[in-house]
């Protein structure tokens, strides 16, 4: 693809070929010159519609004219607004997007030149808007548990088929902290509940 350009009508000095029809071109005959090549004005036309082009602004696509209509046609589309996309593309999830374009489904935040993460339709999100909206919530807040801000990772505890945060993992009785190891720190869960050692005894004692 090359950038557009504004074809020369010239006379023939010489005996040349017309650069379409292949035809000669007689001497002194009006002719244009475009692309490497001369042509009669009346073959000068756009490769796709054949509108004529001399005098005109044309766009060279793989070494044929076109006019801007057709060259237009011939660019991708922004998967996001629709529009061709005539300068800087951004390629991401398989989809072409302008670069200011490709944002956010949730905050409309730019996505280009940071981390993001497709859901399931394949609609990107900025990292924390993914977590919020699909991360496991914890059974004790209720917030999602996702990375502290500046981070990728985070803990995550399942005990009893639920999911907590590790500063939300504790005894329901007594509040104690549990360890996350099969040792005398964790958990000893009784009728659904997370206990601590200590509680757990307390209650089968009762």
């Amino acid at each position: 693809m090359q950038d557009m350009e504004h074809p020369q009508r010239q006379n023939v000095a010489v005996s040349e070929s017309c650069g379409r029809c292949h035809q000669p071109l007689a001497r002194a005959q009006p002719a244009v010159r475009a692309l490497g090549q001369l042509f009669h004005i009346t073959c000068f036309t756009c490769h796709q519609c054949e509108q004529q082009l001399q005098g005109q602004q044309f766009y060279s696509v793989e070494g044929a004219p076109y006019c801007e209509g057709c060259y237009t046609d011939t660019l991708e589309k922004c998967n996001t607004c629709g529009q061709p996309i005539t300068d800087r593309m951004l390629r991401a999830t398989g989809k072409a997007y302008h670069p200011q374009c490709f944002t956010c489904v949730v905050c409309a935040c730019p996505l280009e030149g940071t981390s993001f993460i497709v859901d399931q339709a394949n609609r990107p999100h900025c990292v924390p808007d993914y977590h919020k909206q699909y991360a496991p919530r914890c059974s004790v807040c209720a917030e999602p548990i996702m990375p502290e801000p500046g981070r990728e990772e985070t803990v995550r505890v399942v005990a009893l088929d639920k999911n907590f945060h590790m500063k939300c993992y504790k005894c329901e009785d007594c509040g104690k902290a549990l360890s996350i190891e099969a040792d005398d720190n964790g958990c000893f869960p009784l009728d659904g509940h997370v206990l601590c050692r200590k509680c757990h005894t307390a209650r089968t004692q009762t």
